[in-house]
């Protein structure tokens, strides 16, 4: 059995690389990723144990817009290390004029869950959350599926 240390990385396929990159670079570094490869179609970040690629889809594939409901991606969501922080997102996200869906909210799927949901330019929909202590993995504590995780 393996013991993996993480995610080493997540890679974001988008419509117009010229619209998410200007996104991506104000908010991944608000994060604290710090930009390692900034190219014509892609860019780069790292820090924290995690890498995220946004990088430009090929334009002569027919592709649709983003769905949550589709296959694959549902949504990617960030570790925070405070509930503080989701709050200071929530201000950075507002002056960078984001779609916030939900949030800063609690949420029921852990005790102390904190989060904020919002969506990149192309509807991608991003998560940061803020689970004090050992969350899930602390002593007789249980994940609530919400109705099965909806």
């Amino acid at each position: 059995m393996l013991d993996i240390n993480g995610i080493a990385h997540i890679a974001l396929s988008v419509k117009n690389v010229k619209k998410s990159k200007p996104f991506y670079k104000e908010l991944l570094p608000f994060l604290g990723l710090k930009l390692i490869h900034d190219g014509e179609e892609s860019c780069y970040h790292v820090g924290s144990r995690t890498g995220v690629l946004i990088q430009q889809i090929n334009n002569e594939d027919s592709s649709s817009d983003f769905s949550q409901n589709n296959i694959g991606l549902h949504h990617l969501c960030f570790r925070a290390r405070s509930k503080e922080d989701i709050d200071k997102l929530a201000q950075k996200l507002l002056s960078m004029k984001t779609n916030i869906v939900r949030g800063p909210i609690k949420g029921a799927w852990a005790p102390g869950y904190y989060y904020i949901l919002f969506e990149d330019p192309d509807g991608i929909r991003l998560e940061v959350n803020f689970v004090p202590g050992e969350g899930l993995l602390g002593k007789n504590k249980k994940f609530n599926s919400n109705n099965d995780y909806l």
